[in-house]
């Protein structure tokens, strides 16, 4: 037990997992379950960084940064990310680990609708207007809803192109039935494939320029896609804007 008197996390993982064994227990409990075991191996990354940096600033200013890169890394970019592979294990809804003014870009793309709305995204833009230097930037990706909502509701073909980018190698892809059904993934994509996180929030480009203009950005503007930068993957039906402070 902790000294609040609450389960330890090593504890209450494996009651989890004892729980997700037995054959008795409900396909909603065991997808709660899933999650909360997904957020306790998270709870884990994060924490022992915060062992190492206690502030929550470490010392190290990177010229650039990478938010949530997974396994697409960026050369010359200091990528935080919360599971390996990463520069450091953070987790980006407790905040930016990084020192006031201290970097001059910061990169994300299809990381933002991971994370909930209002409190974890509008904290992350405020977050990066702090550590950006006056006049850096923040170029921020994301599946764009508009695009997705521009062919509603025009009947679904099979070979749709969007199934074939985003779906093809889904387990979900079989359920994919009607337009709308493409419409609910890119807004909540709710897949029990563990390998994919769930959507949260849907952006466009009018609602990615409210919420930078909001944490203070002086100018929100289209980014020209830059596959140097960017994963190639993500340049089809995604929204690209760079806001400066």
């Amino acid at each position: 037990m902790s000294p609040s008197g609450m389960p330890s996390v090593d504890l209450l993982c494996e009651k989890i997992t004892s729980v997700l064994a037995d054959p008795a227990t409900t396909h909603g409990l065991a997808r709660t379950l899933r999650a909360a075991a997904k957020e306790i191996e998270l709870h884990r990354y994060h924490h022992a960084s915060l062992r190492a940096w206690p502030s929550g600033r470490i010392d190290d200013k990177p010229a650039k940064v990478q938010i949530g890169g997974g396994a697409h890394r960026i050369d010359g970019y200091f990528n935080i990310d919360l599971a390996p592979p990463a520069d450091l294990l953070w987790d980006i809804r407790e905040g930016i680990p990084l020192q006031d003014s201290c970097t001059h870009e910061i990169f994300s793309e299809h990381f933002l609708e991971h994370i909930d709305y209002p409190r974890s995204a509008k904290s992350y833009v405020q977050e990066a207007h702090r550590v950006l230097a006056p006049g850096g930037r923040i170029i921020t990706g994301v599946p764009d809803a508009a695009f997705a909502l521009s062919h509603y509701p025009r009947p679904l073909d099979a070979s749709d192109e969007t199934i074939e980018r985003w779906y093809a190698k889904r387990d979900c892809l079989g359920d994919i039935n009607t337009r709308l059904d493409l419409v609910n993934l890119v807004f909540r994509d709710q897949d029990d494939d563990p390998t994919y996180t769930p959507h949260l929030w849907a952006y466009d480009h009018e609602k990615l320029v409210q919420l930078f203009t909001e944490a203070g950005f002086t100018t929100v503007e289209p980014w020209t896609f830059d596959p140097a930068v960017a994963n190639p993957k993500r340049r089809w039906g995604s929204v690209y804007v760079i806001a400066t402070k």
